[in-house]
């Protein structure tokens, strides 16, 4: 925690607003998705599910495939502190939502559905896309999957199991966007970063989530960033942006939000 607390002093310092931006690309995306302030009705969806999550007080056995809690080691958790701690804020559920409308993702990805807190906005965000979620706790999965069913949310499909076991059976050639959102190691984020780089387009969007959760994550994102496929990059502390249009000069911003 004092790692993150340290970094996110450094982060304030760093960042800068649209003034501070001389891309057309990333000024565009700052000024119209990460600061727009008009209030869709699909916001309410959005606060309302994971206000239903936080309300809820059933348990669910967690099998955990990544990093683990810095909260709890205790296998069986609410859901409410599940949504509390695991889920995405509904500030970032809001980004994601916006992201997803402004660049109409077709085919998106998301590795670590959680609640589906993040998978929720996705897919009210295009309803015309479709986001395949993946995520390694059967019980968890399984919940989720039939929450988003109950929302009538038809372009979100859930998946159950490792990444690893998984990724080698999409049939997709390319995502249009990848939120990777669930294993919060340098080794992991890696590997999956290299393993769906093959799947990116010109205009593809990887996200990647908890840049500053240790140092090891920290690590990785400069890694991520000093690759030769990666053109842009946005840090906003909690998301890291990676663009690889090809049209870009190679160019790294610091964003407050």
């Amino acid at each position: 925690m004092f790692y993150q607390i340290q970094q996110y002093f450094k982060y304030l310092k760093q960042s800068t607003n649209q003034h501070g931006v001389h891309s057309p690309f990333v000024y565009h995306l700052v000024t119209q998705c990460f600061y727009n302030k008009t209030k869709p009705k699909a916001y309410n969806a959005i606060k309302n599910y994971k206000a239903e999550l936080l309300n809820n007080q059933n348990s669910l056995t967690i099998t955990d495939l990544g990093s683990g809690s810095v909260y709890t080691t205790n296998k069986s958790r609410k859901i409410s502190s599940l949504a509390q701690h695991a889920g995405a804020s509904t500030k970032h559920a809001k980004l994601l939502f916006r992201l997803t409308q402004y660049f109409q993702f077709k085919n998106s990805l998301e590795l670590g559905t959680s609640l589906g807190i993040s998978s929720h906005a996705i897919g009210l965000g295009n309803p015309n896309g479709h986001l395949t979620t993946i995520e390694g706790c059967p019980e968890v999965s399984k919940f989720t999957a039939q929450n988003l069913q109950s929302k009538r949310l038809k372009n979100v499909s859930v998946l159950t199991g490792d990444f690893a076991d998984v990724l080698p059976q999409l049939t997709n050639t390319s995502f249009d966007m990848v939120l990777f959102d669930g294993n919060h190691n340098k080794a992991a984020t890696l590997k999956y970063f290299n393993l769906l780089l093959p799947k990116t387009h010109n205009d593809t969007v990887f996200i990647f989530d908890d840049i500053y959760w240790s140092k090891d994550m920290t690590e990785a994102w400069q890694a991520i960033k000093n690759h030769p496929k990666v053109t842009v990059t946005i840090d906003t502390f909690q998301y890291g942006f990676v663009f690889f249009r090809q049209e870009q000069t190679k160019e790294h911003f610091t964003i407050r939000l």
